[in-house]
């Protein structure tokens, strides 16, 4: 935990995000100089509070970010391409949690447990960038046996639930599911693009030429880069599901040395950020409904997978608000002000 007070502005404050960053700030009980809330049209009188005191929003402008040391983005990739290059100019670091910059050589893709190293590249861009919500849990869940045994292979299917896709489609679920359960046809559908309520949706952003969505590429590029392993062969599946919050992943891997079930629980207990909850006798095992508000990537049900020589199966659940997106978005501005500001 820092000792050192940050002046930290917060653009996207009113997202779904952006209160989570709030959440966040509290719960780790961040040490702050001073903060300033900004959102792009935020509503007249618009006030969210952090410790118990009322903070304006106010509308982002040109010297919004004067006096800023870091700046945590959470409004969106076309708000973050036009305005982490004034939050730089204006003196201010910038962790974003768009997409906007995750492809970029030049900006350092960071996960607070797995590669903060990565974080002295800062200064090339002054922009750090938030990785994917569905690779950031995974990573923390993956970086202990890769460092012991080395990850040669990934398959993973994700089980992503709506609030991944923002506010939109949460309401969608909530209206599908009440329309249903009284027996009426709901609305045709918005934020996803089929019914969600009692389905499930398997594609997550567009196709690309071969048959994987964005999102699914997105998890493997961000993997091998953040891992720092480019022989990493890794393959994704992504379905939405109705699942108000909390992403789930089901992981099959092989090794390049032998990992036994045993020895990948033993490694996963001790690493930081994750909580081991394997009991299957016990019925005891990762959930959407375990995680919510919780910043702990919970993995269960760890087993061997006889099929294939050096093969683990993990089931893997994460907030995907908290260290989906605004956990490890306040780890890394914490990283930032503690080491390179």
């Amino acid at each position: 935990m820092p000792t050192r007070p940050l002046s930290l502005a917060l653009f996207g404050a009113t997202s779904a995000v952006g209160r989570s960053v709030l959440q966040v700030l509290e719960d780790r009980d961040t040490p702050l100089a001073s903060l300033k809330l900004l959102a792009q049209d935020p509503a007249p009188g618009t006030v969210l509070e952090l410790r118990g005191e009322e903070h304006p929003v106010e509308p982002v402008k040109e010297g919004s970010f004067r006096g800023c040391e870091v700046a945590i983005f959470s409004a969106g990739s076309a708000a973050s391409r036009e305005w982490a290059p004034r939050a730089r100019a204006e003196g201010c670091a910038v962790v974003d949690d768009s997409s906007a910059f995750r492809k970029d050589a030049d900006v350092p893709l960071v996960v607070a447990e797995v590669n903060p190293e990565a974080l002295a590249g800062w200064k090339a861009r002054g922009i750090v960038a938030n990785p994917n919500c569905a690779t950031t849990p995974l990573l923390v869940a993956l970086k202990p046996l890769h460092a012991a045994a080395g990850v040669d292979r990934l398959v993973v299917s994700t089980y992503q639930a709506v609030s991944g896709a923002g506010q939109e489609a949460v309401e969608q679920l909530e209206r599908e599911a009440q329309a249903l359960m009284n027996g009426v046809e709901p609305d045709a559908p918005h934020a996803v693009p089929y019914r969600i309520a009692f389905n499930l949706v398997p594609q997550i952003g567009a196709f690309l030429p071969g048959g994987y969505t964005e999102e699914e590429q997105a998890i493997a590029d961000e993997t091998r880069r953040i891992l720092g392993d480019a022989a990493l062969r890794a393959s994704a599946t992504a379905v939405r599901v109705p699942v108000f919050y909390g992403h789930s992943w089901s992981v099959n891997l092989r090794t390049r040395r032998k990992l036994s079930a045993d020895e990948a629980r033993a490694l996963l207990r001790q690493a930081p950020g994750v909580k081991v909850v394997d009991d299957p006798q016990e019925r005891v095992y990762p959930m959407p409904l375990l995680v919510v508000n919780d910043d702990s990537v919970l993995v269960g049900r760890v087993r061997e997978d006889p099929s294939q020589e050096n093969g683990l199966e993990l089931f893997v659940s994460a907030d995907n608000l908290r260290k989906g997106s605004a956990t490890n978005a306040v780890q890394l501005a914490e990283l930032l002000g503690e080491s390179y500001l």
